[in-house]
């Protein structure tokens, strides 16, 4: 653990190993993963949504639920601390969505930087937009499996179709959006 000023933050080898133990079936480890979260959790969505205190608070809480319920998605031979960061970016963005909250263009760039982008124009593509020009079924297999992390099993289970059928929805369906991307 590393300490800046008065609080206390875990490293990525730390949180690693709370993560492992908990999807071991360690319950203290588990618990001490999501205490150590909340406030990173805190501090990134403070630093995306100034003035939204209320709101920060919410979408931790949501992003901690969801860390919780979808941690049988997390690869053991990944970060963890990117894999979390996923989590809390699709949080963030389902938030806007709901909320219809609009970041100002003149502020997008800044945003784009700060979540990693470096060429803040192809970072400005509308996934949703791309998603409505494939079939219905490729584009829901790939929220389910590509977006919001759900397993092959389990996005078969909610859409009704074979596990192959996902596998070849979701093949067909990138395959499909490489081609739009490309002007194809």
């Amino acid at each position: 653990m590393t300490t800046t000023g008065t609080q206390t933050r875990a490293s990525e080898a730390q949180l690693r190993h709370w993560m492992c133990l908990g999807l071991d079936g360690d319950s203290k480890a588990h618990q001490a993963l999501l205490r150590a979260l909340a406030p990173m959790m805190r501090a990134f969505f403070a630093r995306r949504m100034r003035g939204a205190g209320d709101d920060v608070e919410d979408l931790v809480q949501e992003t901690l639920i969801a860390i919780h319920t979808r941690r049988s998605t997390y690869d053991r031979e990944r970060p963890f601390a990117a894999w979390a960061y996923a989590v809390a970016r699709y949080k963030m963005i389902d938030h806007f969505r709901r909320n219809r909250n609009h970041v100002p263009f003149e502020e997008l760039e800044e945003v784009l930087v700060a979540e990693g982008y470096q060429d803040a124009a192809s970072a400005f593509l509308d996934v949703t937009k791309l998603l409505d020009g494939i079939s219905p079924k490729q584009a829901a297999v790939i929220r389910d499996t590509k977006i919001e992390g759900l397993s092959i099993a389990e996005a078969a289970e909610k859409g009704g179709i074979s596990e192959s059928d996902v596998k070849i929805s979701v093949h067909r369906g990138l395959k499909a959006l490489a081609d739009r991307i490309k002007g194809k």
